[in-house]
């Protein structure tokens, strides 16, 4: 099982960004996949999850700003970034899990190698 992200880079306080996540070698796309984040001397933490079976879920720092969304066809899926602020500067990844649903929470086994969001103010 392969992920791979794209769409990281910098923006100003208030721009949006669109990170995208391919997934290779499952059969399924509608296990529950998140996107997580993690800054330099802080914990990862959990943004957006959503699987086809139980919707999505957000943390209450991106409410209202961050979207999760999926391509059934092409097993992608996406988080598009609004109203950004420099505390969302992060690296960004993206991981599935083997679950149908993302209530309670699954592991996520596979994940993405990074891509760098980086606000400034």
């Amino acid at each position: 099982v392969q992920l791979v992200e794209s769409g990281g880079g910098s923006v100003q306080s208030g721009g949006s960004l669109r990170l995208s996540c391919e997934v290779a070698g499952l059969s399924s796309n509608a296990y529950c996949v998140g996107w997580f984040r993690q800054s330099p001397g802080k914990e990862r933490e959990e943004v957006a999850v959503m699987a086809r079976y139980s919707g999505t879920a957000y943390a209450d720092f991106v409410k209202g700003r961050f979207a999760i969304s999926q391509d059934k066809e092409k097993h992608t899926f996406d988080l598009q970034m609004n109203s950004l602020k420099p505390e969302d500067t992060a690296m960004y990844y993206c991981a599935t899990s083997l679950s149908w649903v993302c209530n309670p929470r699954p592991k996520f086994p596979y994940w993405g190698q990074g891509t760098q969001v980086t606000v400034s103010s």
